[in-house]
């Protein structure tokens, strides 16, 4: 098993930034890869963002060159920054660790006014 801790998220005004954090504890060895993906009102899941266990990484075109993944693996922890925000980024994000099953976080809000 799995668990994901999320923090950070929150209102922001356009063109703002925030940065999103995701704790990974337990059998931590089995995640090949750590995702984020968001979803917002009547609206599907969507990938936002994915890094895998080599580091490759890989962004919805809607957030390519504002959002950033990243992690630092001492700490099991997965971060996802995002700059120049808009009012269509708003949503609930949720992190996501990809191993032998699906594990997803608590999910956070990101409200963007404009």
């Amino acid at each position: 098993q799995v668990q994901l801790v999320q923090s950070g998220g929150g209102l922001v005004q356009a063109g703002g930034s925030l940065r999103l954090s995701c704790t990974a504890s337990g059998v931590t060895f089995s995640i090949n890869a750590m995702a984020w993906y968001r979803q917002a009102p009547g609206k599907q899941r969507d990938l936002v963002a994915i890094i895998t266990r080599r580091g490759t990484t890989n962004y919805a075109d809607s957030v390519k060159g504002r959002f950033t993944i990243s992690r630092d693996s001492s700490k099991n922890t997965v971060y996802l920054q995002m700059n120049n925000l808009k009012p269509e980024d708003t949503a609930v994000y949720y992190c996501n660790a990809e191993g032998s099953t699906s594990f997803w976080g608590q999910g956070t809000q990101v409200t963007v006014s404009s």
